[in-house]
């Protein structure tokens, strides 16, 4: 029988949003209002093998599964407890049957990727298995696609993806009070506002560096609604997170309106193509060139000048190039730590970046400034507990 409760949390009915979760007590700036174990999880493709299956530390030396001969491990404890689970700790307010798959708003194009991810199911796994039925395997990829979570390091590296049932509770918002971390596959919620009793928990589910439109239309697409919240309602940053250059005369509305399309095409097929494992130095022009092309209507901090920047530095990255990397970077961290709310990890996480790059260029004294503001952000998202926060404690002191 499962609990009804988590202390100092309690689910209701979120006017205009369905089930949520409320505090019930006063929370302050940092506290962790609460830790779920995952009901399920799996490492990412790029990970497997080099880190654990249970507890997704990274390791030189793990010891393969003698059974299946592909899940590696820290050792047998990790292994046995991978087995055993923890299933019924991630479902204290809600099972994992009760999740919302919206297969009545699913398009055909959607449909047809669970579809295809069925049959890869069918293909790759034993027919002798014990599957559920068509319906029913449909019903379940659905509720992971609305309802999954991405684990992801303190650089927002992907880590793993993870089923949360209590978590799939908290509702969105484009100005969140909590941040989701992860301590191995365990997710830790914290506030990063303060709040009081009868306060909504309500966290992101979409990079908020875009726009109101953008972040909508992607909401629309992953989770079938509209966001209402203070800051898609009055788009208060939308002006500066679309500014333009300031030129002699201001360029007309459809060219601007062209720009935006040009930028979002643009970062459509950026996706398509670094998916296909294209040489780095194909990509790098592809960003160079798209740059050009919108800095002569848009800022530099226009958010699609960031978004090409940002990719443009982790090709720089991939490639060894550090000061290149390191150009893009001081570009893009103040406007980031602009338009970003506060204790996003994804400043923090550029913070580490820059830091380590200033490092490796023998900058220690920038470096260490970096890695100090990343440390600020991290304390209060991951709790000063965190193993991220002593790692990059003890690599500020070998510096």
């Amino acid at each position: 029988m499962k609990a009804e409760a988590i202390d100092g949390i309690e689910k209701f009915i979120s006017p205009g949003k369905g089930r949520g979760l409320r505090v019930t007590r006063a929370v302050g700036l940092g506290e962790l209002l609460y830790a779920c174990p995952a009901f399920a999880y799996v490492l990412s493709v790029g990970e497997r093998g080099y880190r654990c299956e249970f507890c997704l530390t990274k390791k030189q030396t793990l010891a393969k599964c003698g059974k299946c001969k592909k899940a590696f491990y820290c050792n047998v404890g990790c292994q046995k407890s991978n087995k055993d689970g923890q299933r019924g700790a991630s479902e204290k307010l809600l099972l994992m049957s009760e999740l919302e798959a919206h297969l009545d708003e699913m398009d055909n194009e959607r449909r047809q990727v669970n579809e295809m991810d069925i049959s890869a199911l069918h293909h790759f796994y034993s027919k002798h298995l014990d599957f559920p039925d068509h319906t029913h395997l449909l019903s379940i990829f659905s509720q992971v696609n609305c309802n999954g979570f991405n684990i992801e390091d303190e650089e927002l590296t992907h880590l793993a993806s993870a089923v949360y049932p209590d978590m799939a509770l908290i509702n969105h918002s484009c100005c969140p009070n909590v941040i989701v971390t992860y301590k191995g596959a365990v997710a830790e919620v914290r506030a990063v506002q303060e709040m009081k009793p009868g306060d909504e928990i309500l966290t992101s589910y979409i990079d908020l560096l875009y726009p109101t439109d953008d972040r909508n239309e992607r909401l629309r697409d992953a989770y079938y609604f509209t966001c209402c919240c203070p800051e898609c309602s009055s788009r208060a940053k939308d002006k500066q997170k679309l500014k333009l250059r300031k030129l002699r005369e201001a360029p007309p509305p459809e060219e601007v309106r062209d720009m935006l399309l040009y930028a979002r095409k643009t970062i459509q097929e950026f996706r398509r193509v670094k998916g296909h494992q294209t040489d780095p130095s194909e990509l790098l022009q592809m960003c160079e060139l798209s740059l050009e092309r919108m800095g002569a209507v848009f800022e530099d901090s226009n958010v699609f000048m960031l978004h090409m920047m940002y990719q443009a530095m982790g090709v720089c990255l991939y490639q060894g190039d550090w000061e290149g990397a390191a150009r893009y970077g001081d570009k893009i961290i103040r406007p980031f730590s602009a338009l970003y709310p506060a204790y996003s990890m994804n400043v923090s996480s550029m913070y580490l970046k820059l830091g380590r790059l200033y490092m490796g260029l023998e900058k220690p004294v920038m470096g260490v400034t970096m890695f100090k503001k990343a440390l600020s952000i991290m304390e209060v998202a991951m709790g000063t507990d965190h193993h991220s926060i002593a790692e990059l404690k003890r690599e500020m002191q070998q510096k």
